[in-house]
């Protein structure tokens, strides 16, 4: 198991819970909107805003976090995150945000203390990029979106 440390930004409202797994099973732990003095955020129809969780993340080297949506928010609401999967590095330290946007067409509010996010803890491979004279060939060639058919 991956050790993630996490501390409260100053003036976070340290009664909301850590992220954490919904049952045994789950691949994805639900991140909570903890918003200043206690409030409520409301997204128009298109709007988008940087919400914020109150945490900052230690992460260990080889290893990164992914924001994603939460399936129920985008199908219901269709509360999504533009940047979906966002990628938090290990080597960053600042203020954990999350971008969330309104693709619905009702006004839609955030609580405090609401699960906006799910976060995916995921291993990193960092590659070795060359430059070579020629690629080799492949049965697929160049062909681009849709090129292997419909389905």
């Amino acid at each position: 198991m991956v050790e993630i440390r996490m501390i409260f930004d100053r003036g976070a409202d340290q009664s909301l819970p850590l992220p954490s797994y919904e049952t045994a099973g789950a691949a994805r732990a639900d991140l909570r909107a903890n918003l200043p003095d206690r409030g409520t955020l409301t997204l128009a129809p298109g709007g988008r805003a940087l919400v914020p969780t109150g945490l900052r993340l230690a992460i260990p080297q080889g290893y990164e976090v992914q924001l994603r949506p939460r399936s129920g928010l985008a199908l219901k609401h269709g509360i999504t995150l533009p940047n979906s999967p966002g990628t938090i590095d290990s080597d960053y330290r600042g203020p954990l945000g999350v971008i969330v946007m309104n693709a619905g067409d009702a006004d839609f509010e955030i609580a405090h203390g609401d699960r906006i996010a799910q976060m995916v803890v995921a291993p990193v491979l960092q590659a070795q990029f060359t430059q070579v004279a020629e690629l080799d060939t492949s049965a697929r060639g160049s062909g681009g979106f849709g090129a292997t058919g419909r389905r």
